[in-house]
C-alpha cells in the first residue's frame, strides 16, 4: 500500500468517524430535544441548525471525506491487493451512500421543505411530528453506514 493511499485511508477513516458522531448525536439526543419544545420553537430551531451547518468545518468533512473515500478506491483498485482492497471498497461505498447519497436524496429535500415551512401556521405541529420521525428514522443509517465505514478502512489499515 502507497503512502498517498494510507493516507487517504486516514483521512477517510477519521472523517467518517466524526461524521458518524455527528449523525449519532442526531439520533440520540438533538432531535428528541426538539420534539420536546413547542412545535413552533423546535421547527424554528432545525429551520437555524439546517442554515447553520452550511458552513467550511462541516461541508469540509461531510464532502471531504467522500472525496477522500472515492480516491482511495480508485488508488486500490489501480493497485489491487484482495487482502485489503474489498475493505477500502465497500468502507468506501457505505459512506458515500450512507451518508452522501442518503443526504441529498432524503434529507436535504425534507429540510428545504422544513425551511418553507411556517412555525406558526396551522399545520404545522402535524408536519413537524411527521418530519421529525421520518428524519429521524433515517438519520440512523447515517449513523451506522459511516461507522461501520470507518471500522472497515480502519481494518484496511491494519491489514496492510
Amino acid at each position: 500500500m502507497s503512502d498517498l493511499t494510507i493516507a487517504l485511508l486516514i483521512a477517510s477513516a477519521i472523517g467518517s468517524a466524526l461524521m458518524a458522531g455527528v449523525f449519532f448525536a442526531f439520533s440520540s439526543f438533538v432531535m428528541a430535544a426538539l420534539g420536546r419544545l413547542p412545535a413552533a420553537q423546535g421547527i424554528a430551531a432545525m429551520q437555524k441548525i439546517n442554515v447553520t451547518v452550511i458552513n467550511p468545518w462541516f461541508m469540509g468533512v461531510f464532502l471531504g471525506t467522500a472525496a477522500t473515500c472515492l480516491a482511495a478506491s480508485v488508488a486500490v483498485l489501480i493497485d489491487w491487493d484482495r487482502s485489503y482492497g474489498p475493505l477500502v471498497l465497500i468502507g468506501g461505498a457505505l459512506y458515500v451512500l450512507g451518508s452522501i447519497a442518503l443526504t441529498s436524496s432524503y434529507h436535504q429535500p425534507r429540510n428545504l421543505t422544513l425551511a418553507r415551512l411556517d412555525p406558526d401556521g396551522a399545520d404545522a405541529a402535524r408536519r413537524w411530528a411527521a418530519y421529525r420521525a421520518g428524519w429521524t428514522a433515517l438519520n440512523h443509517v447515517r449513523t451506522i453506514a459511516p461507522a461501520i465505514a470507518s471500522c472497515l478502512l480502519i481494518g484496511a489499515l491494519h491489514v496492510n
